[in-house]
């Protein structure tokens, strides 16, 4: 029985050793806890939810974990954002000396949270935006909503290491957000081969059946975005073989067909001459066109999120109208926006009704600028435009009477009619800038390839058949010929309100991976790199 109870002896003095030697790390990480519960509860309310969520544990002990958040952050590069913006270095040299140094609980607390708020941050930007775009565009009304992030799931993200994940989850999660970044991945590797060489001013123009040294210059500016096709081989680097090759300095028909591809990828009259225009979108270097992906990855962030299944999306600086219908199905037109000194804003609201015949009132800034001008000019004008001249109260006047140099607190109002400049239809939403989508009868324009063009509103080709799309969509039982065929100026509701989006993007992902660069016709790009650029506060 001795060896017995010797044996039972040696079995409770180590349990007891081991509890007393857990008992101080027990201590110590409750002390931690309850130190991080009384830091958080200063800090914002998101930070507190997310240490809610794990019952105040500390989230960043192990070594492991702070260096593998620190490698993820790198991964930001690929949203155009900038890993030295989040000091990942820092994060983990400061855990090390921590560690090292056996700081007190109130520094690691401190660290626990700077280290989570830094993660929380990431998140909030690949969400929603790293900007708030109202401080980088004075006249931005689309509703900016805080992000949404989910504590628990963060939390269990940071235990399992799966930063990356957590990172791909706060993405927008769609196509077009994808393609940009797989665009900035691609002209990134452009900028490592060395980018693209610049085509020479003279000649000042090349096209079909030109021979001359800047051809094959052309034809390497070309292959660097992806026309391999208008490269053939140098038969002077095969001095042996027999090659039968195109002449490299010759401007042929499928270099032809690789500029005009070009042209049309940027918004440039696609005629396959390289004009100056074009030459000066060739000569662009490739790191200013990462910046521009980049900051148009921003305002993809601001915009890609919490889409309706059915709304109006209106592309401001590619001139094009897209209709996503609840069927599935896309409906696209060209559209005219603003000239530069009189821009189309970017805003969110609803397509609440129409007015079929419109009589078209003149806005004060056109009445001043373009109107009372061409009254002064020529006395017959308004006549010719089907126009009369009215009082504040409606009343008629004769323009006979009015001194147009000084005409007072005068209104001109156009008829219905086939010149009224808002045309046959006009669709309505409520918007302090008074913009609207409307018919025109300056057709011509939507041949053009960059049309900024009206006063602001937004002239869409073939509006009777999107207005109708949007009655039948909206259950509202009407037919647009019939209401403009009636020949009364009437507004007509929609059954259900539809969402509509005005936006301005200079870079497009096109559906088979080309990236689309629009001419930033509203000069808002440098405004927004220049805060993009900036560094971030922390």
């Amino acid at each position: 029985m001795r060896p017995f109870v010797a044996i039972l002896a040696i079995v409770a003095l180590m349990a007891s050793v081991s509890a007393s030697a857990e008992r101080p790390h027990d201590a110590q990480r409750g002390s931690l806890e309850a130190e991080i519960a009384r830091l958080v509860a200063e800090e914002e309310a998101e930070l507190g939810s997310f240490y809610a969520a794990r019952d105040y544990r500390p989230a960043w002990e192990e070594r492991q974990q702070v260096a593998a958040f620190a490698e993820a952050l790198q991964t930001l590069e690929s949203d155009g954002l900038d890993p030295q913006d989040y000091r990942a270095d820092r994060l983990v040299a400061e855990h090390r000396r921590l560690h090292e140094a056996g700081a007190a609980l109130g520094d690691q607390a401190r660290f626990d949270l700077q280290a989570s708020a830094l993660l929380l941050t990431a998140l909030r930007h690949l969400q929603r935006g790293r900007l708030d775009p109202r401080r980088v565009d004075p006249q931005w009304e689309i509703p900016v909503e805080p992000a949404r992030l989910d504590p628990e799931a963060i939390s269990r993200a940071v235990d399992g290491q799966r930063f990356e994940q957590a990172f791909g989850e706060a993405r927008p999660a769609y196509a077009p957000y994808e393609r940009l970044r797989s665009g900035l991945a691609r002209y990134r590797n452009i900028e490592r081969m060395g980018g693209w060489p610049s085509l020479p001013d003279q000649p000042r123009v090349l096209r079909l059946d030109d021979v001359d040294d800047a051809v094959g210059i052309l034809r390497e500016r070309l292959a660097m975005e992806g026309e391999l096709e208008v490269m053939v081989a140098d038969p002077s680097a095969f001095p042996r073989a027999e090659l039968e090759t195109p002449d490299l300095r010759r401007f042929d028909a499928p270099l032809e067909a690789a500029v005009v591809r070009f042209q049309r990828r940027h918004l440039l009259e696609a005629d396959g001459v390289v004009g100056p225009q074009t030459r000066a979108a060739m000569n662009v270097a490739v790191a200013a066109r990462i910046d521009q992906i980049r900051l148009n990855l921003e305002r993809a962030r601001w915009l890609l999120h919490g889409l309706p299944e059915a709304f109006v999306l209106v592309d401001i600086a590619g001139y094009r109208l897209s209709y996503f219908r609840p069927n599935g199905e896309i409906w696209r037109s060209r559209i005219v926006v603003g000239q530069p000194y009189r821009r189309t804003p970017s805003l969110r609201s609803e397509i609440t009704h129409m007015t079929v015949n419109p009589t078209w009132t003149v806005p004060p800034t056109i009445m001043r600028e373009d109107v009372l001008p061409a009254i002064r000019r020529d006395p017959g004008y308004l006549q010719r435009q089907n126009m009369r001249v009215l009082s504040p109260s409606g009343q008629r006047l004769d323009p006979r009477q009015i001194d147009w140099w000084s005409p007072g607190n005068v209104m001109i109002r156009q008829d219905p009619g086939p010149h009224n400049a808002l045309g046959q239809v006009v669709i309505r939403f409520p918007n302090d800038h008074l913009v609207y989508l409307h018919d025109t009868p300056a057709q011509g324009l939507f041949a053009r390839e960059q049309r900024a063009f009206s006063s602001g509103c937004i002239r869409v080709q073939g509006v009777l058949e999107f207005a109708q799309l949007l009655f039948d969509d909206t259950g509202s039982g009407h037919n647009v010929r019939a209401l403009i065929e009636a020949g009364q100026t009437r507004n007509v509701s929609l059954a259900r309100r539809m969402p509509v989006i005005l936006h301005y993007w200079t870079v497009h992902p096109g559906e088979e991976g080309q990236l689309v660069f629009r001419p930033d016709v509203y000069d808002r790009d440098g405004t927004l790199l220049r805060a993009l650029d900036r560094p971030l506060a922390l």
